[in-house]
């Protein structure tokens, strides 16, 4: 039936609420597509339900048409498939967790990677079963601790995930690729341009891994492409790294007196003064000559704090996501960990490291630098800190630095981690040419599990030979409601949303301006001949309501094509608008179903 404003639920806004930071959230709640119930959570209202519907059936159709087959899990679970996989213990504090009345655990569901492994070991046992693809829609729920940007960043959210199931590393090649494929056909339907970039799988583990960004700069995600092609999450990125050298003729490191230089730009420029170098050497220090040592205080999963330092060149900066993504290779527990600079109770504990001189588990002579009975942390260094590169660091004494300290010889490491800012200009490393920068959504994520889930959750079948195989996983999600906050951002201008005609919760929107009877009337059956043409009709049939507030609200409801029924009418025409151009056109009531039919369909 046509949607008559006298009747939906909806109020518009004309401010912004004060909450809300960017277009999307701002429009979405000002049209009356969403109101906020609680940080991070959203209530959907009529016109915010029918657009997240045709998004949701873009995905279904993709789905089916490489064969998935829809499911649907609650999303209340209980808490012993995640404890077979450690995840309990792993998502930490973004995992919602509740008990009953009986005290047994349950949680709301981040994700279901478990329950379709138990699911399909369940009900399948042989490899004539496979491959199999399954797929839901289905609310997840993440304490995110700063829920943000409205849809962008919830509480709780709608996402499709589906997962493939195969007997052999090959059918889970065949599945990504299949899974890839429609992603990208979803969101050529949904009229979203999206990036896809190599990224980490993280907490949900596996092996090959990639994203699909929406590139804007509200983005929390930052991604790096070259002209040659490459393309990856910053989490993703590798670094170039130099070739060794030789230090068998290097000199002897010397600690120096560096009074008054905590900070890379004070100690290069003492270096300058103390140690210049000769012209043959490469002319005066820089920060890239300097070896900065990073505090880093990680909360792992089960609350324990570590503290980890990482060496990186003096003009890098850290980055904390790169590190995040990236840490867990080196700690005793998987998962999700809490990352931040250690504070001053963290170095107190540590007295042997001096705070602005702290330099790598030194191995020249303790007795010369005073580091007896000092501690083993965990030492991480940057790629480029290889065997032979030498370095000016601190002595880990107040006011001394190293000069000359040669990596691989004076100091050791106990492992390689990608965790400084990638930049602009950086080499690609494929070789494909310099990286640029840019910000991004994540709008999907697709991993290739490999066995990890059907190993921990004892999901295998019989094979061609009768023998018990782990069967292979692939994980495929994408971010419904995201999709949605997405296309807002990506579709508005300074009156309101542009809805692409796939996501519209309608096709026209009709409005009647003026008093007379005989306008709400030709609206009124304009309105009906359109729905009856399979169109799907908003009518602004509000008696009392200013030809202003109608067309503001009608631009602010981003409906794809207004008609407007009003003084035109004595001459026997209606204009016809182009929401998002703006072109405008009185087209005879005569043909104006018709023109506005051709309109639609033409588009």
């Amino acid at each position: 039936m046509v949607l008559r404003l006298s009747q939906l639920f909806l109020r518009t806004l004309r401010e912004d609420p004060v909450d809300a930071e960017v277009a999307s959230h701002k429009l979405l709640v000002r049209a009356g597509y969403i109101r906020r119930a609680a940080p991070g959570i959203y209530t959907w209202l009529p016109l915010g339900l029918s657009v997240l519907r045709k998004v949701e059936e873009i995905i279904r159709q993709e789905m089916a048409a490489i064969g998935a087959q829809e499911v649907h899990f609650p999303a209340l679970l209980p808490r012993e498939p995640y404890e077979a996989t450690n995840r309990w213990t792993e998502y930490g504090e973004g995992l919602f967790r509740l008990q009953d009345r009986k005290g047994a655990d349950y949680l709301l569901a981040p994700t279901h990677e478990e329950m379709f492994t138990l699911l399909v070991k369940d009900l399948y046992s042989s490899y004539k079963d496979l491959p199999l693809s399954l797929y839901q829609i289905q609310n997840k729920y993440r304490d995110e601790a700063r829920p943000r940007a409205g849809l962008l960043r919830g509480r709780e959210f709608i996402m499709k995930d589906s997962y493939s199931f195969d007997v052999d590393d090959a059918g889970l090649d065949a599945s990504y690729a299949a899974h890839r494929a429609a992603y990208l056909k979803i969101f050529e339907r949904l009229g979203l341009e999206v990036v896809p970039v190599a990224a980490t799988a993280g907490a949900m583990g596996g092996s090959k891994s990639e994203e699909f960004l929406f590139p804007t700069e509200i983005g929390e995600d930052t991604f790096v492409r070259s002209a040659g092609g490459y393309a990856a999450n910053v989490e993703a990125v590798t670094t170039v790294v130099p070739a060794e050298i030789d230090f068998t003729n290097a000199p002897a490191a010397e600690v120096l007196d560096t009074p008054n230089t905590p900070t890379i730009e004070t100690l290069v420029d003492a270096a300058n003064q103390l140690a210049p170098r000769s012209g043959s050497d490469g002319g005066a220090w820089t920060a890239a000559d300097t070896l900065k040592n990073v505090v880093l205080a990680v909360t792992l999963p089960t609350g324990e704090r570590q503290i980890v330092v990482i060496g990186v060149p003096g003009d890098r900066a850290v980055d904390l996501k790169r590190v995040e993504a990236n840490i867990g290779a080196f700690l005793p527990i998987g998962g999700e960990v809490g990352l931040e600079a250690a504070n001053e109770e963290d170095l107190k504990k540590l007295p042997w490291l001096v705070k602005g001189y702290i330099g790598p588990g030194l191995s020249l002579d303790e007795a010369v630098l005073g580091l007896e009975g000092s501690s083993k942390l965990l030492y991480l260094v940057d790629p480029r800190v290889v065997s032979g590169t030498t370095w000016i660091t601190g002595a880990n004494l107040d006011g001394k630095h190293v000069f000359g300290l040669v990596a691989g010889r004076d100091f050791t490491w106990d492992g390689v981690i990608e965790s400084t800012e990638v930049r602009a200009g950086d080499p690609a490393p494929d070789g494909s040419g310099p990286l640029e920068t840019a910000r991004g959504i994540e709008m999907g994520h697709i991993f290739q599990l490999g066995r990890k889930y059907a190993e921990a959750l004892d999901l295998k079948v019989l094979d061609q030979n009768g023998k018990q195989v782990v069967v292979t996983m692939g994980s495929y999600g994408v971010g419904v409601t995201r999709a949605v906050a997405a296309l807002a951002e990506a579709n508005h201008d300074d009156r309101g949303l542009v809805w692409p005609r796939s996501v519209a919760p309608a096709d026209v929107h009709v409005v009647a301006v003026g008093r007379g009877d005989e306008i709400f009337e030709a609206a009124g059956k304009l309105s009906a001949e359109l729905q009856d043409a399979g169109l799907d009709v908003i009518f602004d049939d509000r008696p009392k309501v200013s030809p202003g507030v109608k067309f503001g609200d009608a631009e602010l409801l981003g409906v794809p094509t207004i008609l407007a029924v009003g003084r035109g009418l004595v001459d026997g025409v209606v204009e016809v608008k182009d929401r998002r151009s703006g072109e405008a056109e009185n087209v005879p009531v005569d043909k104006a179903v018709d023109y506005v039919v051709n309109a639609v369909r033409s588009r």
